[in-house]
């Protein structure tokens, strides 16, 4: 059935909530890759994630920092092949959740992306398929902004021309979702396709009564 919230436009995260987690042998691969202890690759891995989602890291010298912090060295050829298995494993797609923006689309509800992403993502995000479900795309790294903070949600706001009541944004992190809601953005934390649609027929009721 169509999802259509008038007046509003639905702002999804990517990771985790239209896509799923890395599998663990997506992980396995990795640190394959890596030949690095597991704790001491993560930690590395997650530390400098915001830097390159950021955008002041570039993704060669994202993966030359996680090197530097194991005490190893990777080749050029290895900083590619481990670029290309991060990147592979974040471009599932969890099923459920895209039905929801099907149905967003059909019911005629306005949707846009914002993610916490490295350039290498943008291009997936507006010519793969799915891009044609976004009126807007907006990736971290592009806009020199990460999510919780202010500054990227009033980015968003201005350059989708609405007031920030106007705005429901779904994202996998409390905390992210309650840097939107500081600024007075309805908000839903994802843990399953079904309780966002829930959530989304209730908004849906809700406007359709007040009308």
């Amino acid at each position: 059935m169509p999802i259509s919230i008038p007046g509003k436009v639905v702002v999804f995260d990517y990771g985790e909530v239209i896509s799923y987690s890395p599998s663990e042998a997506d992980r396995q691969v990795l640190l394959s890759l890596a030949g690095l202890p597991e704790q001491l690759f993560w930690a590395a891995y997650w530390g400098h994630r915001d830097a390159l989602d950021g955008g002041t890291l570039s993704i060669r010298d994202y993966w030359l920092e996680i090197a530097r912090n194991g005490g190893v060295e990777f080749t050029e050829s290895r900083i590619q092949e481990l670029w290309i298995a991060d990147h592979r494993s974040w471009l599932s797609v969890n099923p459920d959740t895209y039905d929801v923006l099907l149905a967003l689309r059909d019911g005629g509800t306005r949707i846009a992306l914002l993610s916490n992403a490295g350039f290498d993502f943008g291009d997936y995000f507006r010519h793969g398929p799915m891009g044609a479900l976004f009126e807007r795309v907006f990736v971290s790294a592009e806009m020199g902004r990460l999510k919780p903070e202010s500054a990227i949600y009033l980015d968003v706001l201005r350059e989708l021309g609405i007031d920030a009541s106007d705005m429901i944004f779904i994202d996998n992190k409390a905390v992210n979702v309650d840097g939107a809601a500081n600024l007075g953005i309805d908000g839903h934390v994802f843990t399953t396709a079904s309780l966002l649609r829930a959530f989304l027929d209730d908004r849906a009721a809700s406007i359709s009564a007040s009308i």
